[in-house]
């Protein structure tokens, strides 16, 4: 890490790069963003040549970050990687103390009581609110959780599943629908169903990613078929797509040995 922050001073020196030494702290945001985002992506292709290098960039950006608190004198590397050891530290006594904890769902509540000893501190004040908006909901329930404000089965997270989608649906059919009342309505199915995942040990953000994955493979299936009969997809009628998309469905599904199932 500090030869990458030696890195980026060398950028920003007066003889370095005119473009680095234009950037500053709002300039950078968007690009670690962007950067976290293409490292969330190569896991989700689970290709560590692509995962090494963009962990490698997202390094860089942060390596940069630094540099700027560097020459403000806000920060350092040392006192970086100081604090954030240190809190590490202290938020595992289970293992670098004589606290006991008997499983991972009692070290996350012991880790969420423990950040809110600060009395000035609120639960949920740890979520930033410029989250994308299902890792927001995913990570304020478990905070709240993490405090025991949460269902103890999972059964009742379904059933709450089924009680917003009966509120949408209610909605729907309403003669005078409401449009700020359904996009309400949806947004507690939304966060409901955040819950659910959360229950279910499964990110709901990567479940997400994994569908969209699902949905482009078979949709690009659809154009190049289409591409190889020399017709636009624009000119395919939707009973034609299902029967592309059925078929995708279907070779994916033989290549992992199985047959799909209505409605995957």
């Amino acid at each position: 890490m500090k030869r990458l922050v030696d890195l980026a001073a060398r950028l920003r020196a007066p003889d370095g790069c005119p473009w680095d030494r234009e950037q500053r702290l709002a300039d950078v945001r968007a690009f670690l963003i962007e950067e976290a985002h293409e490292v969330a992506a190569a896991i989700d292709s689970e290709d560590w040549s692509s995962i090494s290098e963009e962990l490698g960039d997202l390094l860089f950006q942060i390596a940069f970050i630094v540099r700027l608190g560097e020459e403000s004198d806000h920060t350092s590397l040392d006192g970086v990687v100081e604090g954030i050891h240190r809190k590490m530290v202290d938020r595992h006594p289970h293992v670098f103390g004589d606290e006991s904890l008997p499983d991972a769902k009692a070290v996350r509540q012991a880790w969420e009581r423990r950040k809110v000893a600060d009395p000035k501190r609120g639960v949920l004040d740890g979520v930033p609110a410029s989250l994308p908006a299902l890792v927001g909901a995913y990570r304020m329930s478990q905070k709240a959780a993490g405090v025991g404000f949460d269902w103890t089965e999972v059964s009742s997270v379904a059933a709450k599943v089924h009680e917003e989608l009966a509120e949408v649906e209610q909605e729907l059919e309403s003669e005078s629908r409401d449009q700020e009342a359904l996009k309400e309505e949806l947004g507690d199915l939304l966060f409901a169903v955040a819950n659910l995942a959360r229950h279910l040990h499964i990110d709901p953000e990567g479940a997400l990613a994994g569908a969209n994955q699902k949905f482009r493979r078979r949709f690009e299936s659809i154009e190049a078929a289409l591409r190889e009969h020399g017709q636009p997809i624009g000119d395919a009628g939707l009973e034609e797509m299902e029967a592309l998309w059925q078929r995708a469905k279907d070779q994916e599904a033989k290549e992992r040995g199985h047959r799909s199932e209505p409605g995957e």
